[in-house]
């Protein structure tokens, strides 16, 4: 793969460095089994919809237990199950259980009693740990080499999850005595949670900040310290996106594309029947399609195909290709945009045109833009402080705005001190709420406690290093990683939305806050940046995982414990791997280690040494403009609900302008297709457009990776 691309499945970065930074992941959901709840007409935000596809409800009972649900029999996994979708879900008249605390929404109840699969399908095995333990630390190091040469990094969970079928299966195979059942399909899924945390949670910070930190000091943070800041920035990410994970997976269903794209994946390859059957086929197809335009791409053999397709023209007399106005060949991003949706789509196109055609022009005749070196990586070195401000301030007030949500999800925090209370409650009341769907839920859900304790644990070890390792002061050691809870809220919303985790820009917010409060401390800038970064890059992970385990009906608190183990993992293999792959300052820079993303952030960190007003005039106004549309757009779909159709969505343009334009295009592309195909063939789009899209994401990815080995140890040169 190579730099100028940003791959769902594939989870680069954006920010002003290259299209590298957009954690696009994903993963698929398919056949009958599990409702697809990315498909409008099985919507929890519509429960009517399922009930009447549900028969007549049957009490809940505890799970573990066999079901006496129609369509479970016995000893059979649920999910290979046609009638699975026909667990009863509760009806208005079904008598609940009180509780005493319910604060459950409709959708919640639905999918616990309707797609929870309860603990008689294993879940958090040693095998499923050790196999994502390994795949993770095998793909983190295709991860290094591939950030350090095009500052992209790439998805795992999808990869993982082909991988870990077929590896199984050939152990049972050569083995038989050893291996003699295959993983669950919920394994599977806790596997490719570890794998995702081990291969992609743990290396983003090498190839951007760590590696500018070796080019600006000429020598290398020592081992031990690199290991525990490496490991704390991961576990933070991980233990903040915990009261995140209700508002944005349970109650506003987003759709982090690459989650839908994994379950999917995983339904396919433990699904039978001849629905799954055909979908299953349809996604090998696509993968093959998907792995045959990268090879010839990217590896050039037989024969090559154009990287990018170029749109003639020119603007104040550049060629259109200059401004990223082209269209690139690559399926991936026009599979993401047949996931994710109509309305991020449009969004995104409006804006890409709106930054490249019609700024960046003016910009450059302003002086704004270096009219000597057009081309993305300039465009977006101004573009990403309006982008960023639109992403931040709308993601904060969509936050703010779901406040009875999110107090809701701190009030297991708060239980805490009040047990107390529950004393006069009498048995009977007490074993009622103890078995109520509120209460169950709970104890499948990941506690606040292990949020808070977590977070501070996490926090503390960030804040230790920063000040004995950066000589970091200690309120700016806590000051970041305030601002990282609230920058990892907006960066999981990006993807959550679109599938692009703007890792880079959120980096660049905090760069810009520390370049006012410590204009002179250029280490401290980007050390900061990089909990900020690190971080977000972790909790977006996550969500993305725990999407996949929503769809799938899995124990979200089962899965939480994967993604942690999995951080050991990658930590034990990425570190030492970067101080042999990297033994020099001067290895950076060079034709064999370019490390794009890490000479954008040393030359962010130097520019800002000097403080916010060493930012362009230019640019200094439109992180005020951006701020204001990133308000405005959101109380505009609060105040005409019935028109929110045709506001554009402020998280698409705030992405569209630290992305290039031909991502934008791609993924529009993709979504119109989607459209038409729902409008004029409704029952072919439910069936094949999410297969279709995750086999082009999947195998694209995986040739991606191939490619990128294949030209590592030189046995083929590339294009």
């Amino acid at each position: 793969m190579n730099n100028d691309r940003n791959e769902p499945g594939n989870r680069p970065e954006l920010g002003p460095e290259l299209p590298l930074e957009s954690a696009i992941h994903v993963e698929l959901l398919g056949s009958e089994p599990i409702p697809d709840f990315s498909n409008s007409s099985e919507n929890l935000e519509n429960p009517a919809a399922l009930r009447a596809k549900a028969p007549r409800p049957v009490p809940a009972q505890p799970h573990g237990k066999k079901s006496k649900l129609p369509g479970i029999k016995p000893g059979i996994e649920p999910e290979i199950q046609p009638e699975i979708h026909h667990r009863a879900p509760t009806s208005p008249s079904t008598p609940e259980l009180p509780s005493l605390d319910d604060g459950l929404t409709e959708q919640e109840k639905i999918w616990f009693q309707t797609v929870y699969q309860g603990e008689k399908v294993p879940q958090l095995t040693f095998r499923a740990v050790v196999m994502g333990a390994f795949l993770g630390g095998f793909m983190s190091l295709s991860n290094l080499y591939v950030g350090l040469k095009t500052g992209w990094g790439l998805g795992v969970a999808i990869t993982a999850c082909i991988l870990s079928v077929g590896i199984y299966r050939m152990l049972m195979a050569l083995f038989p005595k050893w291996f003699s059942t295959e993983m669950s399909i919920l394994e599977n899924n806790c596997m490719q949670s570890t794998a995702s945390s081990a291969g992609y949670s743990t290396g983003g910070t090498m190839v951007s900040a760590i590696a500018a930190y070796l080019m600006i000091t000429g020598h290398h943070i020592p081992w031990l310290v690199l290991g525990l800041w490496t490991f704390f920035l991961a576990a933070l990410g991980v233990f903040i996106a915990v009261p995140m994970k209700r508002q944005m997976i349970n109650i506003e269903q987003l759709k982090f594309p690459s989650g839908i794209a994994a379950a999917e994946t995983l339904k396919s390859l433990h699904t039978k029947g001849k629905e799954a059957a055909s979908k299953a086929k349809s996604l090998g197809f696509a993968g093959a399609a998907g792995a045959l335009v990268t090879w010839f791409r990217d590896a050039g053999k037989p024969f090559a195909i154009p990287g990018m397709l170029e749109i003639p023209g020119k603007i104040i007399g550049v060629p259109l290709v200059k401004w990223t106005l082209s269209f690139e060949m690559s399926t991936i991003m026009i599979a993401a945009g047949a996931i994710m949706g109509w309305k991020i789509a449009w969004s995104m196109l409006l804006g890409g045109f709106i930054n490249y055609a019609v700024l960046a022009p003016w910009m450059v005749q302003l002086g704004a833009i270096d009219a000597t070196k057009i081309g993305y990586r300039t465009i977006v070195s101004w573009s990403t402080w309006t982008g960023a401000s639109i992403l931040v301030s709308s993601a904060l007030l969509s936050f703010l705005m779901g406040w009875k949500t999110i107090a809701r999800s701190l009030s297991g925090f708060t239980a805490i001190f009040k047990r107390s209370q529950t004393a006069h409650h009498d048995a009977a009341t007490l074993k009622a709420s103890e078995n109520s769907i509120a209460n169950q839920i709970k104890k499948i859900e990941v506690p606040m406690e292990w949020f808070l304790t977590g977070t501070i644990l996490s926090g503390m070890g960030c804040i230790a290093v920063l000040y004995f390792a950066f000589g970091t002061s200690i309120w700016m050691g806590i000051l970041s990683v305030i601002m990282t809870f609230f920058l990892s809220i907006v960066a999981c919303r990006a993807t959550g939305e679109s599938d692009i985790t703007p890792i880079g820009a959120m980096g660049k917010i905090t760069q810009l806050l520390f370049g006012a409060v410590a204009p002179s401390n250029i280490i401290t800038n980007l050390m900061t940046a990089s909990v900020t970064s690190g971080a977000a890059g972790s909790s977006a992970d996550l969500l993305t995982d725990l999407k996949s385990g929503y769809l799938l009906g899995a124990n979200p608190r089962k899965q939480f414990i994967a993604q942690f183990c999995g951080i050991f993992a990658g930590v034990l293999v990425v570190v030492p791997a970067f101080y042999l792959i990297v033994p020099t300052a001067a290895s950076l820079g060079t034709a064999q280690w370019p490390a794009p993303s890490a000479q954008v952030w040393a030359a962010v960190a130097k520019l800002l040494a000097n403080g916010i007003h060493s930012l362009h005039p230019t640019a200094r106004m439109g992180i005020l403009v951006g701020s204001i549309i990133g308000l405005i757009i959101p109380l505009l779909e609060k105040a005409f609900p019935k028109r929110s159709a045709f506001i554009p969505s402020a998280t698409g343009i705030g992405l569209a302008m630290v992305i290039p334009f031909f991502n934008s295009l791609s993924m529009f592309i993709g979504a119109l297709i989607a459209l038409v195909l729902e409008k004029k063939a409704p029952k072919f789009a439910d069936k094949y457009v999410i297969p279709v899209s995750s086999g082009l994401i999947a195998g694209e990815s995986l040739m991606g990776i191939a490619v990128a080995l294949l030209v590592a140890t030189g046995i083929i040169a590339g294009t």
